[in-house]
């Protein structure tokens, strides 16, 4: 066994979780925000509008997870319900102008980078890419964790600073 390329996939993991918990803490900064949060915040933005539950099934997030999200993006003042005039049952979310100003000066997401930058390999790199990152998930017992398509070692729906 190479002793070598052990430590250096450790290292490799390890520069992968510190430009992640980087990027949190870039956004967290310059928005108050979680990548989760801003990427909800993204969504209602871009599809005004949107249910709860659209959102949800766009970012592949739980149903829960996006109420938690919003009551926190509401209570911020980011974001707003409305109930929808033609159908009461439903609501619809909104971005405040409060939501739309942090929006134009949060940073540019990792996993926006990542996703540019991943779709322009050829499909043959991006399997293998999925390959060892899935034996890796296999390696560290992390196989079955939930997890939705987002660059962030933290939990989905921390408090907004």
């Amino acid at each position: 066994m190479d002793r070598q390329i052990t430590d250096q996939t450790l290292r490799a993991l390890r520069r992968i979780l510190r430009v992640t918990d980087q990027g949190g803490r870039k956004l967290a900064a310059a928005t108050g925000l979680t990548p989760s949060q801003l990427m909800v915040l993204q969504q209602i933005e871009r599809d005004d509008a949107m249910t709860p539950s659209a959102v949800a099934t766009t970012l592949k997030f739980g149903q829960a997870t996006v109420t938690n999200i919003v009551d926190k993006l509401e209570a911020a003042g980011f974001a707003r319900r409305q109930r929808s005039e033609r159908d009461k049952r439903q609501v619809h979310l909104q971005a405040t102008d409060a939501g739309r100003a942090v929006l134009a000066q949060a940073p540019d997401l990792l996993q926006e980078r990542f996703r540019d930058r991943f779709e322009a390999l050829e499909a043959w790199e991006q399997t293998m890419i999925l390959a060892g990152l899935e034996r890796l998930g296999h390696l560290l017992d992390a196989a079955d964790i939930d997890a939705a398509p987002l660059i962030d070692a933290g939990i989905i729906d921390r408090d907004i600073e």
